[in-house]
């Protein structure tokens, strides 16, 4: 090769009089490349050229290379692995391979290998004098390409293993879908792949899905998908933009929304009908009452209400059995329904009360005839298999009327069970229409409100308060606050004995102050001794959001004792949601902002849950006692507390099963993957000192007992 005259730029300086010689071009070329450069004889396959990054292959220098041959350099297990490679290039062919190799460092790398046949004339021919080796390092192509290659199989492996379906597509084209796909849809892979999938999308619902896909939008949304009988299937869509060198392509995630909603609707009928009869429960009998008088024209339009009491009924359950009991009450639900008009309506509101709605009486009409009807169905006896014995359990009723004896769902049915009392009194298998005076003692009303009004007066309320734990650790999470009266005549009461007294007085407000500001700074006083750092839940009723400025109040009270509000819950009822639901919104709301959180108590009693969730900034649902007591033994708490739990988690809140008293209870709740518990299994409310002494027990124990 004939060394290029040198530039004068180049000829003038020192580095210009050091690569005169092409040898040193040829070398500083060489070296600078970022590949592995060597050349050998054809004759005895010694190495004739090398530069210094392919001497970091052998781990010598490339001086030390020269007229050596390949075997020698590289080592024999080396050489019998490319051996067949450089016989092909001894034959004049041009030959690429590619194989792991530990360097001089001693790591492994991944070298892809060419070997270059150089041919020049001899004797007239072209003849074979050498090889070129040209050796690149593609260990971070490689590696990349291993990551993807692996990324691709646990893709596959997952498509293929999920039970969601999934589709590929690129401009609406489908490419391809999993098993659970054709699953869903009934259609063969064949059917589908190649195909737009708006063939296969319900015709209402194309726009939606266009205008998704242009925006390239990534959230969850919810569509109708056609089978290939022709029926329409409701799925929650998300797409996601997968990037790709021939173009981006849309990954669809469809998830069957039929098990979701059928499960909500055995939710909501099993939270508003009796488990045992299939009649609506008393929430339900409160609900649609409710919405009949809402509607009802008191000058033309009467509504009368039967409370209906079996006559002894406690012994059969203590003679023969709660099973026999229960097909006595299943008997009693059907002849109930027998003989009513399609707007009557029946609800079992207790152990063996009913009661039935009779809409749409006419104000002469004699309600004693229609009570006397519902007698003669039920005076008829029961048998009761396998029992020889025929029992007689004649019933009781009590009548009330709107608008005469009322004109709200719970008074004109307080009204009617007070008359079904006073019929009982009177002798029993009859009925008595509601007269004003039977409903209670006014006097001792009063007196019980008077010494209530100087129980507040007096400071003669008290707190207990009740943990809550983590199921599965039995850390302790939170207290709930809970309120006794210390009653000067029957000792310390608890709240279903006082409270209703309290809302009907115009109480509840102060004592819900009261409560407040007391949990608040016993809470922060236990954390100040290094205890409870956990948060305090508060009972709120409905009145209350209506009576008090909630908000105001419980700032107030976090910066009078200093607790951090996110150590502050506070409880509502459903029944709370149905009342004003606008200015509760707005109250837990402003509740959230203060940094707050809510739960929903007695979760599951009331019409309102599922419908509210989604409005109602809500962050915790405590499920009520009544579906916990018999569980793990009735199977219809425990279908009603599983899906409880399951709607809980759906929605990323907390859930509080409350009265576990039973490790059978708790290992359910366990496994059902509960988040918290509270009952008479972990403690009893306790008061203030108890409760210090509680938690300081607890500091005290080894960790894990």
């Amino acid at each position: 090769m004939q060394a290029h005259p040198p530039a004068p730029s180049i000829a003038s300086t020192s580095i210009g009089a050091e690569i005169r010689s092409s040898d040193t071009l040829l070398r500083l070329l060489a070296d600078v490349v970022p590949v592995m450069l060597a050349y050998f004889e054809t004759t005895h396959q010694r190495c004739m050229f090398a530069n210094q990054r392919y001497g970091g292959l052998t781990g010598r220098t490339p001086q030390d290379m020269l007229g050596k041959t390949v075997r020698e350099l590289i080592g024999e297990r080396a050489w019998l692995a490319i051996q067949p490679y450089i016989e092909r290039a001894l034959t004049g062919e041009a030959v690429k391979y590619t194989r792991p190799q530990t360097m001089s460092d001693g790591c492994e790398h991944m070298l892809e290998t060419h070997l270059l046949p150089h041919f020049a004339e001899r004797d007239g021919q072209q003849a074979l004098v050498g090889t070129f080796v040209v050796i690149n390092d593609i260990s971070h192509h490689w590696e990349s390409e291993r990551a993807v290659r692996q990324s691709e199989e646990r893709m596959r492996k997952f498509v293929a293993a999920t039970e969601e379906a999934i589709m590929f597509h690129r401009g609406g084209v489908i490419l391809d879908v999993n098993d659970a796909t054709l699953r869903l849809t009934g259609f063969a892979f064949d059917e589908v792949i190649g195909q737009n999938m708006l063939l296969f999308v319900a015709p209402e619902h194309h726009d939606s899905v266009r205008d998704y896909t242009r925006r390239g939008r990534e959230d969850a949304y919810e569509v109708a998908i056609r089978h290939k009988d022709g029926h329409h299937i409701p799925v929650e869509v998300v797409g996601k933009t997968m990037p790709q060198d021939g173009g981006d392509y849309r990954t669809v995630i469809m998830r069957d929304l039929r098990p979701h909603r059928q499960a909500q609707e055995r939710e909501t009928y099993l939270t508003l009908h009796d488990p045992l009869t299939q009649l609506p429960n008393r929430r339900h009998l409160l609900l649609r009452l409710a919405r009949l008088l809402s509607g009802a024209q008191p000058q033309r339009y009467h509504v009368a209400l039967l409370f209906i009491d079996l006559d002894h009924f406690k012994t059969v359950n203590e003679s023969l059995g709660h099973e026999a009991g229960d097909r006595v009450l299943t008997e009693a639900a059907q002849r109930l329904q027998q003989g009513l008009r399609p707007a009557d309506f029946i609800a079992r509101v207790g152990g063996d009360q009913f009661v039935v709605v009779m809409p749409g009486i006419a104000v002469h009409e004699d309600t004693a005839a229609l009570a006397q009807t519902v007698l003669e169905r039920m005076h008829a006896p029961y048998a009761v298999q396998p029992s020889p014995l025929v029992l007689s359990i004649p019933p009781t009723i009590g009548i009330s009327v709107f608008p005469h004896d009322g004109f709200d769902p719970d008074e004109l049915l307080h009204h009617a069970e007070a008359a079904m009392h006073q019929a009982k009194r009177e002798g029993r298998g009859t009925s008595l229409r509601y007269q004003p005076g039977m409903e209670g003692r006014p006097a001792e009303l009063l007196q019980q409100e008077q010494l209530l009004r100087e129980a507040l007066v007096h400071e003669h309320l008290m707190l207990h308060y009740q943990p809550q734990v983590h199921a599965r650790s039995g850390a302790l999470a939170g207290f709930e606050a809970l309120v006794r009266w210390q009653h000067p005549q029957r000792g310390l009461v608890g709240p279903d004995e006082f409270i209703p007294l309290a809302e009907s007085r115009g109480l509840i407000a102060h004592i819900g102050r009261w409560v407040l500001r007391q949990a608040s700074r016993q809470l922060k006083a236990w954390q100040d001794e290094g205890l409870a750092m956990v948060p305090m839940a508060v009972n709120v009723s409905a009145l209350e959001f209506r009576q008090r400025d909630l908000v105001a109040e419980v700032s107030a009270v976090l910066q009078e004792t200093g607790l951090e509000p996110r150590l502050l819950e506070i409880e509502i009822t459903e029944s709370a949601l149905l009342q004003q639901a606008q200015q509760i919104h707005t109250t837990l709301q402003a509740l959230r902002a203060l940094g707050v959180s809510v739960t929903l108590d007695d979760f599951g009693t009331g019409y309102s849950s599922l419908t509210y969730l989604k409005r109602f900034p809500i962050d915790k649902l405590k499920i009520d006692r009544s579906f916990v007591a018999d569980t793990p033994g009735d199977s219809d708490d425990v279908a009603i507390v599983t899906a409880i739990v399951q709607l809980a988690r759906n929605l990323q809140l907390g859930c509080v099963a409350e009265g576990v008293e039973t490790p059978a209870q708790l290992a359910l709740l366990r496994d059902l993957d509960c988040t918290l518990v509270q009952g008479y299994l972990v403690a009893r409310p306790m008061d203030a000192q108890h409760t210090r002494a509680w938690l300081l027990e607890r500091e005290a124990a080894p960790a894990g007992t």
